[in-house]
Order: C-alpha cells, then structure tokens, then sequence
C-alpha cells in the first residue's frame, strides 16, 4: 500500500480554509478530479466535514477515486492544512511495481494540488 502526506501553511482565516475543504469543493483546487459525488448520507451541510463523510469522482484519463474523511479538527489546526492519501492498487506484483513508479507523479501533483489550494484562499 503507498502512501502519500503533504502539508501547506496557508495564510488565510481557518474558517476560509475550512469551507473550500469539503469534498465536493476539490475539484476547484485540483483540476485532475472530475465531479464529486457523496457516498455517505448528507443530513446537513456540516455532514461534508464529519468523520467519515466520503465521496466518489472519476480521475481524468486514470480511473476513479474514492475519498473518505478520517480526521477532522474545524478551527484547531490554524492555517495548516495536511493532505494524506493512502492506495492500494489492484494486479498484484503488477500493481505494487506500477505504484512505485507513480508515487513521485502523486507525490508532485498533492504539491500542485496545494500550492492551488494556498493560492485560492490567499487571495
């Protein structure tokens, strides 16, 4: 299983930060993510942001992604945001083989993706 963590200071109020990090938001900041979908169920609009909530998306030109919330701190972490993916890919020894190899494009796209996130919400 890879695993990626990035983390980005951003200079922007937590509340600001807070709301483009909803999960349907991500396309906004990550131009790869197609249209999300929320697989868990939605009561109220801080439903997004629980532990737990999750979603679906297509990536272009590379297959599908699921997202699932598993921590959540609203307003106690400041203005730092840590992104952390982990991935399994399926095709045994094949799949192990093709993760190493992708692990610096993924790598360098969580970096793209939060340099977009900072420049969005430092404006």
């Amino acid at each position: 299983m890879g695993r990626i963590e990035k983390s980005i200071e951003i200079k922007a109020p937590p509340e600001k930060v807070w709301e483009l990090l909803a999960l349907d938001r991500l396309p906004e900041w990550n131009e790869e993510y197609g249209n999300v979908k929320y697989t868990s169920e939605l009561r109220n609009p801080e439903d997004k942001y629980r532990v737990g909530a999750s979603s679906h998306t297509n990536i272009k030109g590379a297959g599908a992604i699921d997202f699932k919330i598993t921590e959540s701190l609203k307003n106690e972490e400041g203005t730092q945001f840590a992104y952390v993916m982990t991935y399994q890919l399926p095709w045994g020894s094949l799949g192990k083989f093709i993760g190493k190899i992708g692990q610096g494009m993924l790598e360098k796209e969580a970096e793209k993706s939060l340099e977009k996130l900072k420049s969005i919400l430092e404006k």
